[in-house]
């Protein structure tokens, strides 16, 4: 999910004007009742709530999302080419593991399948044998999502690769493209004693939704931030995901041997909890970006940047090398997705209007002012680190 601070980045160029969507009834409904029966909320219940609730949270009742006519735009939602170049980056993992008979991709938040359909695309415009080998598991929150990825898996002849996923340790790679982001943060705002507090979620005297200061929840907010030495000054807001832990453990977990790869936006602790930054919390609804999160409850998208720091000592401490991290224009660079434009260009079937809009979206996707900079982390289990992947032939410093 093209997911920055910046408003244009996450907008397509034939945007239309729509009325706000204002809150699902039924969802701000059930949040007022927790909060009047249980007290304020932290801001991470209320995310979840307000993404994840299984029958009105937005990506549970599939009507929003990613995509030109909702509300933000993904690079494997912009053109396949991204697929394509992720496609390369497998199959040399799939070398690397010896050429397995079977070998498993598990991608978290698959959305509407794009990245899966540029995968099974990118390997059949190049011949490559691994797609003989290739299974996919879809872990997601939203079983609907299911049938629309096998729907558009079925266009590419490819249905048949599905499999349930039963969380079992998979030889091959596990994808997370602009997952992170999404997961539940709390937030918090440095006071004048060197102390944190939290801000909860309450409600005023007319029933809207506030911010409520008041004790941290629980001590692994200043747990987090000891280790990683992060000091918020008096005034100074910021997000803390603790859900990331867990997170990329259970993504370990399910990686018996391959590579495990992030793609999202955020920054070492150190600068991402710069005292100019402040909150990094946005919300996107029809692709605008905006900071309230009260607002079209269960019809808006919320994030907040990554913390890279917090993944690569989750990941670690869960078993996993870290093989590398880079940033997105670099990984595409680095796994050919220019040679992919030229292969396009030079390919007569091509018609001009499909290659430039396979151009702009490549534009788009190595600009750093728009998603270039996103990082990309690899982590590995049993897989060796030299040669470096191709993707990783410029890396970042460790994280760590």
């Amino acid at each position: 999910m093209t997911r920055d601070s910046g408003p244009g980045l996450r907008r397509p160029a034939d945007l239309v004007p729509r009325p706000a969507p204002g809150h699902d009834p039924d969802l701000a409904a059930e949040i007022r009742a927790e909060i009047k029966s249980s007290g304020q909320m932290t801001f991470a219940r209320f995310m979840d709530l307000a993404l994840y609730h299984p029958t009105f949270g937005y990506y549970a009742t599939g009507q929003r999302g990613p995509g030109r006519t909702s509300d933000f735009l993904t690079a494997p939602e912009s053109h396949a080419i991204f697929g394509w170049a992720i496609a390369r980056q497998l199959e040399e993992v799939w070398e690397r593991l010896g050429r397995p008979p079977r070998f498993t991709v598990r991608e978290h938040g698959a959305g509407t399948g794009a990245l899966a359909a540029g995968i099974v695309e990118g390997l059949g415009r190049s011949g490559s044998p691994m797609l003989a080998a290739l299974r996919y598991r879809i872990t997601e929150r939203a079983d609907h999502r299911l049938a629309q990825i096998r729907e558009r898996l079925a266009r590419h002849d490819a249905a048949d690769i599905l499999e349930p996923d039963d969380d079992a340790p998979i030889i091959g790679a596990v994808l997370a493209n602009e997952v992170l982001d999404a997961l539940p943060v709390h937030r918090v705002v440095g006071d004048g004693d060197g102390r944190l507090r939290e801000l909860f979620v309450g409600l005023d005297d007319e029933g809207a939704f506030v911010a409520v200061e008041g004790t941290p929840s629980t001590p692994d907010i200043a747990s987090r931030f000891e280790r990683e030495g992060i000091h918020l000054q008096p005034g100074q807001h910021a997000e803390v995901c603790l859900a990331l832990d867990a997170w990329v453990g259970a993504a370990a977990t399910g990686l018996g041997r391959g590579i495990l790869l992030l793609i999202d936006y955020g920054h070492p602790a150190a600068a991402l909890y710069e005292e100019q930054r402040g909150s990094l919390l946005r919300a996107y609804s029809q692709h605008r970006v905006h900071d309230d999160p009260f607002v079209n409850i269960g019809r808006q998208d919320l994030t907040a940047h990554v913390d890279l720091t917090a993944v690569e000592h989750a990941a670690t401490s869960s078993g996993l090398d870290h093989l590398g991290t880079t940033t997105q224009a670099e990984f595409l660079s680095g796994v050919g997705a220019g040679e992919l434009l030229v292969s396009m260009q030079g390919d007569p079937q091509t018609q001009i209007a499909d290659y430039l809009e396979a151009r702009s979206a490549l534009v788009r996707m190595l600009d750093p002012g728009v998603t270039g900079r996103f990082a990309t982390m690899v982590f590995g289990r049993d897989f060796p680190p030299d040669p470096r992947l191709m993707g990783l032939s410029f890396t970042l410093p460790r994280m760590t």
